[in-house]
């Protein structure tokens, strides 16, 4: 039997193929829409990770429970200050990196609760 080799392609291949090469309008708003997408999914793990409700997490930050579950499942576009309380309230670590110019300067905010 003779074996055939399986052809790969990276995923940024992919996306410029079917979505958009770099910095045009669509790929920019799909790679906005994906990232809204992980800080949601890190948002929901990290609230599950810490035994909280919806409501609870909602209680802790001051919202509405109907904000968190939107956050989660990436349906509004929130507030940065919105997001920032939610971490806050979880005790997580945020990092954020920020390209400029072809530079990376890289955030990172550790605000524990004590």
């Amino acid at each position: 039997m003779e074996k055939k080799e399986i052809k790969t392609y990276s995923l940024d291949k992919v996306t410029g193929k079917y979505i958009g090469k770099k910095e045009t309008s669509k790929r920019n708003e799909f790679d906005n829409e994906l990232r809204v997408d992980l800080i949601g999914n890190a948002i929901k793990q990290a609230r599950k990770e810490r035994n909280l409700t919806q409501t609870q997490l909602g209680e802790l930050v001051g919202v509405q429970k109907s904000q968190i579950s939107k956050l989660e499942n990436h349906v509004t576009d929130a507030r940065f200050e919105t997001i920032l309380k939610v971490f806050k309230a979880l005790n997580a670590k945020i990092n954020f990196n920020v390209e400029l110019l072809n530079e990376n300067l890289n955030l990172t905010s550790n605000k524990e609760k004590h």
